[in-house]
C-alpha cells in the first residue's frame, strides 16, 4: 500500500474523529443548541462513537487516528504499521501528518455546523473547549501524569486487543475511550492524542471565534491558551512510547 494512500486514510479517519468529537462538545457547550447541558457521559459516549466511525472509515491504514497509537505501535517493535506499511521514519512521518491534517480538517467541520451556536455564546472559554482541552485544576505537572497515564491505557489495551482479537473491532476501542473519559477525564478532559488536540487548537486559532456585541463590535479576547498545549502533546507521546515498550514484554 502507497504511503499516499495511508496519508488519506488518515486524513479522514481523524476528521471523522474529530467532527463527531468536537461536535458531541459543541452539543452539549454551546448556547441554544438542542443538546445543552447533556453532560459529560453524553461527550464520553460521542467520542467513543466518533472513534468507532473513525476507525472503519481509516481501515486501510490501520486506522491509527493518534500519533500516540504510531508512537505506540513502533516502540512495540513492529515490523509494520498495518498490512503492506513497512515502520519506517517517512511511514511514522506520513502517519503523523495524516493525523494533524485530518484532526484540524474536522475541527473546522464541527465549527461550520454549530456556527450561529458559537456566535451566539459569549463565553470563550467554552468556545475553546469545543476544539481543545484544558485542566480542572491547572498544574502541568499532575496535567502531564494524568494525560500520560490515559494515553497508556489507551495504546496499551489497544495493543493487547490485537494480540487478542476478540471480534469487537472497532466497538471495542469505542468502548475503551468511552472508559477512559468516564474514569480518567475528569482532571484534564482526555485529550490522549496530541492530534486531536494540537490539530483542532490551531483551528481554534485561525477561525473567526470572536463574540460581537449587539453593536456588532467583538467583545473579549480569544485566547487559545497555548501555554497549556504542550500538556497534550507531550503527555500521549509518552504515555503511547511507555505502552509500546511494555507490550513488546507483555505480549
Amino acid at each position: 500500500m502507497g504511503l499516499g494512500t495511508v496519508f488519506l486514510s488518515e486524513v479522514l479517519g481523524t476528521g471523522i474523529l474529530l467532527l463527531l468529537g468536537a461536535g458531541v462538545v459543541a452539543n452539549v457547550l454551546l448556547a441554544k443548541s438542542k443538546g445543552f447541558d447533556g453532560g459529560w457521559l453524553l461527550i464520553n459516549f460521542g467520542w467513543g462513537l466518533g472513534v468507532f466511525a473513525g476507525v472503519y472509515i481509516a481501515y486501510k491504514s490501520g486506522a491509527h487516528l493518534n500519533p500516540a497509537v504510531t508512537i505506540g505501535i513502533l516502540t512495540s517493535g513492529a515490523d509494520e504499521f498495518a498490512p503492506g506499511v513497512p515502520v519506517g521514519v517517512g511511514s511514522t512521518l506520513v502517519y503523523f501528518a495524516g493525523e494533524m491534517v485530518g484532526a484540524f480538517l474536522g475541527a473546522v467541520l464541527a465549527w461550520l455546523a454549530y456556527k450561529p451556536h458559537f456566535d451566539e455564546t459569549p463565553d470563550e472559554g467554552l468556545k475553546l473547549a469545543v476544539f481543545s482541552t484544558g485542566p480542572a485544576i491547572r498544574s502541568y505537572t499532575w496535567n502531564l501524569v494524568c494525560e500520560i497515564i490515559g494515553t497508556f491505557v489507551l495504546v496499551f489495551v489497544v495493543l493487547a486487543l490485537g494480540k487478542t482479537p476478540t471480534q469487537l473491532g472497532p466497538l471495542a476501542v469505542a468502548m475503551l475511550v468511552v472508559g477512559i473519559g468516564a474514569s480518567l477525564g475528569g482532571p484534564t478532559g482526555y485529550a490522549i492524542n496530541p492530534a486531536r488536540d494540537l490539530g483542532p487548537r490551531i483551528a481554534h486559532a485561525l477561525l473567526p471565534l470572536s463574540y460581537k456585541g449587539t453593536d456588532g463590535e467583538a467583545v473579549g479576547k480569544k485566547d487559545s491558551d497555548w501555554s497549556y498545549s504542550w500538556v497534550p502533546v507531550v503527555g500521549p507521546i509518552i504515555g503511547g512510547a511507555l505502552a509500546g515498550v511494555i507490550a513488546s514484554l507483555a505480549f
